[in-house]
C-alpha cells in the first residue's frame, strides 16, 4: 500500500497546516509525487454555495495536486467539531466517502499527506474520533505541539492518547517556535517530553512572517522545512 502520514496536533491553531505543507513540499523536492487531504474541515468560507477550506487550498497549492474534490470531500461553514456542524447544517458526514477519497489519492501518488481536524479526539460522528479515522486510514501519525508553557502536559496526553490506541508515532514538530527571546519553559519543553515519553523530536518551525495560510504565501517554507525538520527519520 502506498505511503502517508497523519498530521495531528495538541490542539486547534498549533499549525498542522503549515508543517503538512512544509513536509508535502520537502517530499515534492526529493522527486516524490505527493497526495495532500484535509478530510474534514469547519469554519469554511461561503463562496456564493460554495464552501472553501483556507487549510485545504494550502495544501493542495503546496502539493500542487490534481484532485481538489479527494482534497477536501467534506467541509462546513461553522467553525466548531465537524460532529456538531453536521447537525447544525443539517448535512449527515458520509464516512464511507471520506475513505473512497483516501483510497483514490494513494491510487494516485507515492506518498499521502493527511492533515486532522483538532486533535486525536475530536468527534467526526457520533463516537467516531479523528483518532477512529486514523486507524481506519492505517497510517503512522506525526504531533504538531507548541513549545511554550504548557506543552509538556498537552503533548503528553496527546502521546499517551495515541500509544494507548496502538498507533505509530513518528515523532513531534513544535511549531512557532522562538529563535530569540525565548523563555525558559521553550527552551526545556521540547528535551523534556522528549526524555518522558522516549518519541523523537524532529524538529522545529520558527515564526514565519512571509507566509499565510488564508493567502496562499508560502515565503521560504519550504526551504525552512528541509533544514529544521529530519525528514529521513519520517520516511525511514
Amino acid at each position: 500500500m502506498p505511503a502517508g502520514i497523519f498530521i495531528t496536533a495538541t490542539d486547534t491553531g498549533i499549525g498542522k497546516t503549515v508543517v503538512a505543507a512544509g513536509f508535502a513540499m520537502a517530499l515534492k523536492a526529493r522527486g516524490m509525487r505527493v497526495g495532500v487531504m484535509k478530510p474534514v474541515a469547519t469554519g469554511c468560507a461561503s463562496y456564493g454555495t460554495r464552501l472553501i477550506s483556507y487549510d485545504a487550498a494550502y495544501l493542495f497549492e503546496a502539493a500542487e495536486n490534481e484532485y481538489a474534490p479527494l482534497t477536501s470531500p467534506v467541509r462546513f461553514r461553522n467553525p466548531v467539531a465537524p460532529s456538531v456542524a453536521s447537525v447544525y447544517e443539517q448535512r449527515p458526514i458520509d464516512l464511507e466517502e471520506i475513505d473512497k477519497a483516501f483510497r483514490r489519492l494513494q491510487s494516485f501518488y507515492d506518498f499521502v499527506v493527511v492533515e486532522g481536524i483538532g486533535g486525536l479526539l475530536v468527534p467526526i460522528k457520533g463516537k467516531y474520533l479523528v483518532a477512529n479515522l486514523i486507524r481506519d486510514m492505517g497510517i503512522p501519525l506525526i504531533i504538531v505541539s507548541h513549545s511554550s508553557l504548557g506543552a509538556i502536559n498537552h503533548t503528553l496526553l496527546t502521546i499517551d492518547s495515541a500509544l494507548i490506541r496502538g498507533f505509530l508515532i513518528k515523532g513531534i514538530i513544535f511549531n512557532r517556535a522562538p529563535l530569540v527571546n525565548y523563555s525558559l519553559a521553550e527552551m526545556t519543553n521540547p528535551r523534556v517530553i522528549h526524555e518522558l515519553s522516549g518519541v523523537p523530536v524532529l524538529g522545529s518551525l520558527p515564526n514565519m512572517d512571509d507566509l499565510s495560510v488564508e493567502k496562499c504565501r508560502f515565503g521560504k517554507l519550504r526551504e525552512v522545512f528541509m533544514e529544521r525538520v529530519n525528514v529521513d527519520s519520517i520516511l525511514n
